[in-house]
């Protein structure tokens, strides 16, 4: 699994001009799945940005986690993340996982992280043509990838 989160002030997905998910201060994070991802792949990614210490504390350090202000998270499918652009100029999806393993895995990450988060998780609309509104706070933005742990 591949996500792309962003700390944000706050974020909105829409479908067709209509929002469907949307936070306030929190992480927006954009998430895509791979044939070769499981069970252990939402595990650990969910453990890592829940934990993740990008907010800052009383003293300007980034010192916290999403879970410790108690912030909101936006989750956003997108196999774009899985794009290979390494011939020609035509990105080419072939690693990113079809929606039949791809989707009960994006609807695992989203419960998963709204247990561990103890509160309900915002989502866009899995498949659809979105549109994603956010202010990116600082701005922090990181990748993780699964594959690539160490």
């Amino acid at each position: 699994m591949r996500a792309v989160i962003q700390r944000v002030s706050e974020a909105s997905v829409s479908v067709s001009g209509v929002v469907c998910g949307q936070i306030n201060q929190g992480l927006m994070i954009l998430i895509g799945v791979e044939e070769s991802d499981d069970q252990e792949d939402v595990s650990w990614l969910t453990q890592k940005i829940a934990g993740l210490r990008i907010f800052t504390d009383a003293e300007g350090k980034m010192n916290e986690s999403v879970q410790d202000i108690k912030g909101e998270v936006l989750v956003v499918s997108q196999f774009t993340l899985h794009a290979s652009t390494k011939k020609g100029t035509r990105p080419s999806f072939i690693r990113a996982a079809r929606p039949e393993h791809a989707i009960p895995l994006y609807e695992t990450f989203v419960a998963a992280m709204s247990e561990r988060l103890g509160s309900p998780v915002a989502t866009g609309e899995f498949g659809a043509d979105m549109q994603v509104r956010l202010t990116n706070d600082g701005p922090v933005t990181i990748w993780i990838d699964t594959k690539n742990k160490s």
